[in-house]
């Protein structure tokens, strides 16, 4: 007597074998992808950005930390220019209805070597008027690339004296100025979240 053919119990992947494949190729490719990724310190703000006013102007200052990580080192060496991107904007807060947004301004700045002087440049791009910084000290360049002080907002006599005020910030680096996922995955780009100051009033910014 013949035994019967036992039927499947479950019902076979769509793309049958050639689709499971290719599916467990995609995951170990990106298995060694994030394995790949270099090990690096967060890049942060030290602290809340600070608001002040200064002549009836609103200035802004911030410190990032880690503004170069050490990943980027050898790039920076060979050539590769490092471009650090401050986002500043100034916001109206409402309690009982959506914020606005009042100004908004974006610093770029570069950090190129000279192979030949074995010197660092730090030259303002967009957003600040600013002279090129140049040092033979690496930890000088990424201090004065990190630093954002006295960034004008506009007048305090445009805000309204009854209404709360903040400042929120945030940063990138990047090599090449290429700031995408798949260059933060690969180690070429950092960015930060937004960090936001406390809620200010005209008469109680520092």
């Amino acid at each position: 007597m013949r035994a019967r053919q036992v039927s499947a119990v479950f019902p076979a992947l769509p793309g049958g074998r050639r689709g499971l494949r290719r599916r467990l190729a995609w995951t170990l490719a990106l298995g060694l992808l994030l394995a790949a990724v270099p090990a690096r310190a967060e890049l942060r703000f030290s602290d809340r950005p600070e608001v002040f006013l200064n002549n009836q102007e609103l200035t802004v200052q911030a410190v990032l930390l880690g503004a170069i990580p050490p990943a980027f080192y050898e790039h920076l060496h060979s050539g590769v220019t490092t471009h650090i991107r401050f986002y500043v904007e100034l916001w109206q807060y409402s309690r009982f209805w959506i914020n606005q947004r009042l100004q908004s301004r974006m610093v770029e700045r570069q950090l190129t070597y000279n192979v030949v002087s074995k010197e660092y440049k730090v030259a303002s791009t967009a957003g600040e008027p600013r002279e090129p910084y140049v040092t033979k000290d690496l930890r000088e360049a990424q201090r004065v690339a990190s630093e954002i002080r006295g960034l004008k907002l506009g007048r305090s006599a445009a805000l309204d004296a009854g209404e709360l005020f903040y400042v929120q910030v945030r940063a990138d680096v990047s090599l090449g100025g290429v700031n995408t996922i798949l260059t933060r995955m690969t180690g070429e780009a950092e960015e930060t979240p937004w960090i936001r100051s406390t809620l200010l009033t005209v008469t109680r910014m520092q």
